[in-house]
């Protein structure tokens, strides 16, 4: 049996080079997939509107069907990096086996579930009948992905956690490859390959996915973290399962609660007494300019789980925490710089996604007040990363929602509708929620015991004071 170390005895602090380290394939990795939805919208505007909103509705409905993804995925990285720190690595590969099957599991029924309720699920989007071809082709092919995205969501995570965050790397830069010749090859009829329109747009992102979890599958398989050794046995899955539904389901809430907030965000938005049109097409423009910025934020929100739980898993709590911190500090001083650079070209940077004078100046005033909100954005976003690796997503959940929901929206009504009258008033809300979501979030980080939420190094469901036993 592997013995308690301490911080006098484990390894040596996480330095900001190690932190950078893990954190810059990860950014390059969040650009790839940038590029995939990139150059799914620009082919999908070549072949008209219907297709593109098509492509649009769907990408964002899409979101509902993968929470439970990245519910698991959050469960893994916690489980598999809190193991491994620990020298357990016989039980990181039964976390890995029973993250996979939980995750395909889900997947299943899901596709079956949204078989079923196809029909059913077009009506509701009441999506107009000049759309109903595109949609439903696009659908049934987005749904029939759901294992195979499933799964390679997933085993990205478990990459994550293993510190080889090179191999999403490589598994997201083949699906982007693969993705942009089938968009422009198979949905545009380029270099010779069949002109197929938006059935062509809808398989190359099933086979680009396709490649990259094969890419995935391999690599694990060589590394024998995939294969029947590994997984669990059912006793083993009883006691092992709890932790990672206990740091999963919360993840998945307070991912729920976040993007409900944001739709409730838009019908605000959507409703103010004067500019509502230009202020939505603003916020839409703002919206796609702001989501490059936060590509290297949510590589630090990976980095910082990834390093607070191997942390942990050493037993090393007062080093998990300073590691955060770190993480945070380096992550929001990269996003402040590129926000900084990005203000004094915000006009010109929104004029290059509209011609419309009044959307143009209702995304650079979005952009303004975001990035004005960027330390506290950041650094919040960057500490939820922490506590996930911590496996105390119960935090993040609880201090996320209520600033959705009880600060940034009725004060975006009141602010946008009672007092200013305009969008402005919105953008304002926005600054002040992430303001004090972040405060909340520091003070968690620095107060409460969140590092109670980590497994115990014994075996999963082991009862204090009895003899721990191996995996």
């Amino acid at each position: 049996m592997r013995t308690s170390t301490t911080s006098a005895t484990g390894p040596r602090a996480v330095g900001f080079a190690s932190i950078w380290r893990l954190a810059w394939p990860q950014i390059l990795t969040m650009f790839l997939y940038f590029l995939i939805g990139l150059a799914d919208v620009y082919v999908a505007g070549l072949l008209g509107r219907e297709v593109q909103a098509s492509m649009g509705m769907l990408t964002q409905a899409m979101f509902f069907f993968m929470v439970l993804a990245t519910a698991v995925a959050n469960g893994a990285v916690a489980a598999v990096s809190q193991s491994l720190g620990a020298g357990r690595t016989a039980r990181a590969m039964r976390y890995v086996g029973l993250s996979l099957l939980a995750g395909g599991t889900m997947s299943l029924a899901i596709l079956v579930f949204g078989l079923a309720t196809r029909d059913l699920f077009v009506s509701l989007l009441r999506v107009p009948a000049a759309m109903h071809e595109p949609f439903g082709y696009i659908l049934d092919v987005f749904l029939l992905l759901l294992p195979i995205h499933y799964l390679f969501i997933i085993s990205n995570a478990v990459f994550r956690a293993k510190k080889q965050v090179m191999a999403p790397l490589v598994g997201w830069g083949l699906a982007a490859v693969v993705n942009v010749i089938g968009d422009f090859g198979l949905g545009l009829g380029l270099w010779g390959l069949p002109d197929m329109g938006y059935k062509g747009l809808a398989i190359s992102t099933f086979v680009s996915l396709c490649a990259g979890l094969a890419f995935n599958l391999l690599l694990l398989r060589r590394e024998g973290f995939l294969s029947l050794s590994a997984i669990p046995p059912w006793r083993w899955m009883r006691r092992g399962f709890p932790y990672l539904f206990k740091v999963a389901w919360p993840s998945g809430l307070m991912q729920i609660v976040w993007h409900s907030g944001y739709l409730v965000l838009y019908g605000i938005t959507a409703s103010l007494p004067v500019g509502s049109v230009e202020a939505l097409a603003g916020m839409a423009v703002g919206v796609r300019i702001e989501s490059i910025l936060f590509l290297p934020p949510m590589a630090f929100n990976f980095t910082a789980g990834i390093l607070v739980g191997h942390s942990l898993g050493a037993d090393r709590p007062d080093e998990a925490k300073r590691t955060g911190y770190r993480v945070a500090l380096l992550g929001t001083l990269l996003a402040v710089l590129l926000g900084a650079a990005l203000w004094p070209v915000l006009d010109q940077a929104a004029g290059i996604l509209t011609q419309e004078e009044e959307v143009r100046l209702q995304a650079a005033s979005y952009l303004r007040y975001n990035i004005l909100a960027i330390p506290f954005t950041v650094s919040g976003l960057i500490l939820i990363g922490a506590l996930a690796g911590a496996g105390a997503t119960l935090y993040n959940m609880a201090v996320t929602g209520p600033s959705i929901w009880l600060v940034r929206l009725p004060l975006a009504l009141v602010l946008g509708h009672m007092v200013l009258g305009r969008a402005e008033g919105v953008w304002m809300a926005m600054l002040a929620s992430q303001a004090i979501q972040a405060t909340a979030m520091l003070y968690v980080y620095q107060f409460k015991d969140w590092r109670r939420f980590a497994m115990p190094r014994t075996r999963p469901g082991a009862v204090a004071g009895t003899k721990p036993t191996p995996p």
